[in-house]
């Protein structure tokens, strides 16, 4: 059996996962057998690549004995799809936790930083305790649980289905409620992601409390920058709102043609890629200090990396 290389949060920095035997991050390998006898926890996250509102993640403990039929990636649902499978997840689950980190968080955290900080809030936020997380991508956080992070999970583990739908459903509830209270920037529309109609209106009205200060698009309008450029934008690597552009698939928008890659382009960069860390002193209460990462190895799909 062989594990796959990527990298997990330890409370030094980033661990190399399938490294050299007797190197730190070393993984032991789990076969199905074995996880069949583990309470496992599915945890997803939503909401990384917007410009505004907070970033969502959950945690799901699904019943082997209730299996739920058309559990797939949130993404790919329909949005009424969706609505209807949250409803069972939350019926027919063993446990359930929704958690999130605020806009303030991510400006301060960073992104990555706060995503990771929301999934720890999700699964310490469960009735029951997992013997192990599955987690979707190639990064965790510090959890008090064995860890496993398997890329492209939202479509291949249902746990983690489970969780991508209900962090998504409810993340996007929170939107529309925002709308409600900022009603010029389409956030029902388009859930805070960076469409053309969203950059537009963001320079025409000016960034209200829930955009992301530390996004590139929202930090121009801020010092009065000329509107920024759709295209250049999404073509940068390590640009939070090319990374949204990746992730929202929005059609008929400048951005779409411009987008950087699949999804999983954005997801699965090395650590490096990611916006700069915080000062330690913040960052060590949930999340890795900040460190120089290495360079993150190319994931294989097929195969998953287990973190004890």
């Amino acid at each position: 059996m062989q594990t796959e290389r990527g990298w997990v949060q330890n409370d030094f920095g980033w661990d190399l996962l399938g490294g050299e035997s007797g190197q730190q991050g070393h993984i032991g390998e789990l076969d199905e057998a074995t996880l069949l006898t583990l309470t496992i926890a599915g945890v997803d996250e939503a909401g990384r690549g917007p410009l505004a509102g907070p970033v969502y993640a959950a945690a799901v403990v699904l019943d082997r004995a209730r299996p739920i039929a058309g559990l797939a990636d949130s993404k790919i649902l329909k949005e009424a799809d969706r609505d209807a499978l949250a409803i069972e997840v939350r019926s027919t689950s063993l446990a359930w936790f929704i958690a999130s980190a605020s806009v303030e968080e991510i400006d301060s955290l960073n992104i990555l930083n706060a995503t990771m900080l929301a999934m720890r809030r999700a699964v310490e936020g469960l009735s029951i305790i997992p013997h192990l997380a599955q987690i979707d991508g190639n990064r965790a956080p510090r959890l008090n649980c064995r860890v496993q992070t398997v890329i492209g999970g939202d479509a291949s583990i249902p746990a983690i289905s489970a969780a991508s739908i209900l962090a998504k459903t409810a993340r996007d509830a929170e939107l529309v409620r925002l709308h409600a209270e900022y009603p010029h920037y389409g956030f029902d529309r388009h859930k805070g992601y960076g469409t053309a109609f969203h950059v537009e209106s963001l320079y025409k009205h000016g960034p209200c409390a829930a955009h992301r200060r530390s996004f590139a698009p929202v930090r121009m309008a801020l010092e009065g920058k000329p509107m920024p450029d759709l295209a250049t934008l999404a073509s940068a690597e390590n640009d939070a709102f090319g990374q949204g552009v990746a992730k929202t698939g929005v059609k008929k928008t400048a951005a779409r043609k411009a987008s950087v890659g699949k999804t999983s382009a954005a997801k699965d960069a090395a650590p490096s890629a990611w916006p700069t860390s915080p000062d330690p002193a913040v960052a060590s209460v949930d999340t890795a200090p900040a460190a120089k990462a290495p360079k993150a190895p190319k994931p294989r799909k097929s195969r998953r990396a287990v973190a004890s």
